[in-house]
């Protein structure tokens, strides 16, 4: 309530002193920010680089995925292969649309469905005609996804490369995603070791559960992770388990985020020239002010 009355207020001296020192304050708030937005006008002439985070639009990234007869077990709903489906869409959904993905399948023997483009629904549609293939190669589907990747080469049959890849290559990343071991082809830790040879990072991904649920049933036994958890640690990448639809999905939506963005340097002279003349413009009112409030012509 506004008083109706005098108001008595003791020690007039120290309010006023704190009032002059307030005024003071503004009045050098005024030179503290004019220094201040000529400090970033000085940085912004310098040019500066900041790492931010942009699409890895130089990077090509191929998704290897097992259709081998067990992805047809329901201990992950409403069976492996679906789930892993899903999975991979949402991948696609989350990767920035200028980075290149790849397909490949394989069980028994592996095909490249779609080399690595920015057609996305050209991946969708390979994605949804998905089919199951007999026996399990886990190392052919691996060494079919390096071969996909820009540079990179295919090993001669007894699993050297006597041909290398002239010159720099652009970073390549593999995803590959399985239930269990390989029971053909060559062996999965050796295709490893020839992706880390080529600079290929592979991720891979287990689906399934280790001990089959009540009321599920599966085709050769549980998830068997030890064969993707050593590809993983040979190709210098890491391990991932998934035991539902939606600890896939987000498994890879995980990895999209990790894989499909990186940091690079970027210009910001025009950011920090913007803010230096809002700072100085703000100063300059600042000043206008206080010139005002002295009577200043």
């Amino acid at each position: 309530r506004e008083p109706t009355g005098p108001v008595l207020v003791p020690h007039v001296g120290m309010l006023r002193e704190a009032a002059a020192h307030a005024q003071r304050g503004r009045q050098h708030l005024a030179a503290v920010l004019f220094l201040t937005a000529l400090a970033l006008v000085l940085v912004a002439l310098a040019r500066p680089q900041v790492p931010l985070p942009v699409p890895a639009d130089r990077a090509a990234i191929v998704l290897a995925i097992d259709v081998s007869g067990s992805m047809r077990s329901t201990d992950v709903l409403p069976n492996r292969l679906a789930a892993a489906q899903e999975a991979a869409r949402a991948f696609i959904r989350t990767v920035p649309p200028s980075v290149r993905i790849g397909l490949v399948a394989f069980g028994g023997y592996a095909s490249l469905l779609v080399p690595p483009t920015t057609d996305r629904q050209a991946l969708v549609d390979a994605i949804d005609g998905l089919r199951f293939i007999r026996r399990t190669a886990i190392g052919e589907g691996l060494l079919e996804a390096v071969a996909a990747l820009p540079g990179r080469v295919r090993p001669d049959p007894d699993g050297t490369l006597s041909v290398r890849p002239a010159g720099p290559v652009p970073p390549g990343v593999v995803i590959l995603l399985s239930d269990g071991r390989s029971n053909t082809g060559i062996d999965a830790v050796q295709a490893a070791a020839i992706a880390r040879r080529q600079q290929v990072a592979v991720y891979t991904v287990g689906v399934g559960q280790p001990q089959t649920p009540d009321g599920a049933w599966t085709i050769g036994g549980p998830l068997d992770e030890t064969e993707l958890q050593a590809i993983a640690r040979e190709a210098g990448g890491k391990y991932f388990r998934a035991t539902s639809a939606e600890g896939l999905r987000e498994t890879y939506e995980r990895l999209a985020r990790a894989v499909g963005w990186e940091r690079r340097p970027q210009e910001v002279t025009g950011v920090v020239g913007l803010l230096g003349g809002i700072v100085l413009a703000v100063a300059l009112v600042l000043s206008g002010r206080v010139i005002h409030r002295l009577g200043i012509p």
